[in-house]
């Protein structure tokens, strides 16, 4: 008994925003190569014949059509990743940056992660 590939169709809107990250030069390939996908899916291209036009796996395409089908064009963007939180937030961030564009104490030629840490106080 063989699945039958999830249907794609597209609104006008999503269409031209996958068109949008195909032609667009500063699009990881990652999210063109799914854009792709998804637009030869619409076409009435099975799994099959997108994997081997594109030279990739069939597993990979079936994967972001049917997220597709079921997020829209959320669910062609990567998943959260777990892992170690972040340490600092945003916040302390701006603060590094906005000390390193300062001078360095008298006596440096160049901020050190050390006098960073010594002139924040809270960062280490």
């Amino acid at each position: 008994m063989s699945k039958h590939a999830v249907v794609i169709t597209l609104s006008p809107g999503e269409e031209s925003a996958l068109q949008q990250w195909l032609r667009a030069g500063t699009t990881e390939h990652r999210m063109a190569e799914r854009a792709q996908i998804v637009l030869l899916a619409s076409q009435g291209q099975s799994t099959v014949e997108i994997a081997r036009r594109l030279r990739t796996r069939a597993a990979r395409v079936s994967k972001w059509r049917q997220r597709f089908a079921h997020q829209r064009l959320e669910g062609l963007h990567d998943s959260a990743r777990s892992g170690k939180p972040r340490r600092y937030d945003a916040g302390t961030e701006k603060r590094v940056l906005a000390q390193l564009d300062q001078a360095p104490p008298s006596g440096y030629g160049t901020w050190t992660g050390k006098l960073v840490a010594q002139a924040l106080g809270d960062v280490s």
